[in-house]
């Protein structure tokens, strides 16, 4: 985890505290407001984006209602064999 930077890695500490304890998903505000960062929409806003990010990535999950939670999905990564 520590090829990511800083912002990325203290989100993805948050979702993954929550795993354990069976909590489900989060909204981006949540995870903001846990981060300390209050809930103002620039705030709430660069968490969502960042999450995105990371979601796109294969670092988290998101779900369809735009709710983030730990996990790791298989992403493609260009130019290698797949996998059988």
């Amino acid at each position: 985890m520590t090829v990511l930077a800083p912002d990325h890695q203290r989100i993805l500490g948050v979702l993954d505290e929550r795993q354990p304890a069976g909590k489900g998903p989060l909204k981006a505000r949540e995870i903001a407001v846990d981060l300390g960062l209050g809930t103002t929409a620039a705030k709430v806003e660069g968490v969502r984006s960042k999450a995105r990010r990371l979601a796109e990535r294969g670092w988290l999950l998101q779900e369809t209602s735009g709710m983030f939670s730990a996990g790791r999905r298989p992403v493609a990564v260009p130019g290698a064999a797949p996998s059988a």
